[in-house]
């Protein structure tokens, strides 16, 4: 094989990655697309491939032979499901991110992709980030030392804005924004420190949105809709942000427990005004933290007897073409590259798997009284 054909299950959202697998000449080609709208699929086709095979079922799609691989980028609930019967179709599978919505379904999707043979993938483009590349090499150059201590606080700004005005905001379509967000930054930690969450113990609340509105009001429906802060009127996200539904925890902090003894925070807001995503990794020789607004990397060092205590770095990033900062072009490259050259992607299935343990068994603390709660660890049969 030379070149991936690649059919796409919902072209909305994610799917815009059709653009970057669609290179006729290149190593990959979108050659067909499922959806549930026609409408979308329509502006599919006349966006990245006229020819392709669209269908608004997506099993006469795994049916096809001109499709070698399918990128799962539909709502998070049906990643299972999807993800399951493109491995039993015979085709390798992206799974946008988080795998599933409960780590049950993140095993029987590794366990699909074990049987079938074909090769899984996670997206977890954060890895693929000029930022976080960066601060993962730092840590491997071994100038931190050994990391013992991780803190992270991810400002949601416009939260309401992403996740509270359409489905996202409840439960039985996400579990938690700490697996459709948080699964992001959970897998940043596990990645940068080489390690996995055990044990976890979290609080939160919706301490901002949901509340006693229908769950049928939309902004341009509602009398409040000049002074409401958060009136929204983008097409299917205009579902009022203070409806009954809501149910997924606008306010989140959790502690976990890695491998190796390393203790970590993250923390999570979806009503500040800013937007940025705060990391700090301590170890024994030094403390490197990243600033978003400024674009940059700082690395301190302490007394350790070696020539790296006798100064600090500050590491500036690099701009990057492409979405979230040149992220989507290289996530994409790497799916082709696993298929066509065997290599091991950088975003594994494992890791997507355990981003979702770690979130949902925080999720399960934080609704329970904040006990600690164990994550399991994968499964192999």
């Amino acid at each position: 094989m030379k070149q991936v054909r690649i059919g796409m299950i919902g072209v909305g959202g994610r799917g815009y990655l059709a653009g970057c697998w669609h290179q006729p000449d290149g190593r990959s080609v979108v050659t067909a697309g499922a959806d549930i709208s026609m409408e979308r699929l329509e502006e599919f086709r006349s966006k990245i491939n006229p020819d392709a095979f669209v269908t608004t079922d997506y099993r006469e799609m795994l049916a096809r032979e001109d499709v070698d691989a399918v990128a799962v980028t539909a709502p998070d609930r049906y990643h299972e499901e999807f993800a399951i019967a493109a491995l039993n179709a015979g085709k390798h599978v992206f799974c946008e991110k988080p795998l599933a919505i409960t780590t049950e379904g993140c095993d029987r999707i590794l366990a699909a992709a074990r049987k079938s043979g074909k090769r899984l993938m996670a997206g977890h483009n954060m890895r693929y980030m000029n930022m976080f590349r960066t601060m993962k090499g730092i840590a491997d150059s071994g100038v931190l030392g050994e990391i013992k201590a991780v803190w992270v606080r991810h400002f949601v700004g416009r939260g309401g804005s992403y996740y509270y005005h359409d489905w996202h905001g409840n439960s039985a379509n996400t579990t938690s924004l700490l697996l459709q967000k948080g699964s992001h930054d959970i897998d940043i930690i596990h990645w940068i420190t080489g390690r996995y969450t055990k044990r976890v113990s979290a609080m939160g609340g919706l301490d901002y949105y949901g509340g006693s509105c229908p769950d049928t009001l939309t902004c341009p429906q509602c009398e409040l809709k000049e002074t409401c802060p958060e009136a929204q009127f983008i097409p299917g996200m205009d579902r009022c942000a203070f409806r009954k539904e809501i149910d997924v925890e606008d306010n989140s902090m959790v502690m976990l427990e890695l491998e190796g003894g390393i203790k970590a925070s993250y923390l999570q807001c979806h009503f500040t005004p800013d937007y940025q995503r705060n990391y700090v990794f301590i170890g024994t020789k030094g403390r490197m933290e990243n600033s978003e607004p400024d674009n940059k990397v700082y690395v301190q060092t302490r007394k350790s007897g070696e020539w790296q205590e006798h100064s600090d770095i500050v590491y500036e990033i690099k701009e990057a073409a492409g979405g979230h900062g040149g992220a989507d072009p290289e996530i994409c490259r790497d799916f082709v590259d696993m298929i066509l050259d065997g290599r091991e992607p950088v975003a594994t299935p494992e890791a997507g798997r355990m981003s979702v343990a770690a979130g949902a068994a925080a999720a399960a603390s934080m609704r329970g009284g904040g006990f600690p709660v164990e994550v399991s660890p994968i499964r192999q049969d």
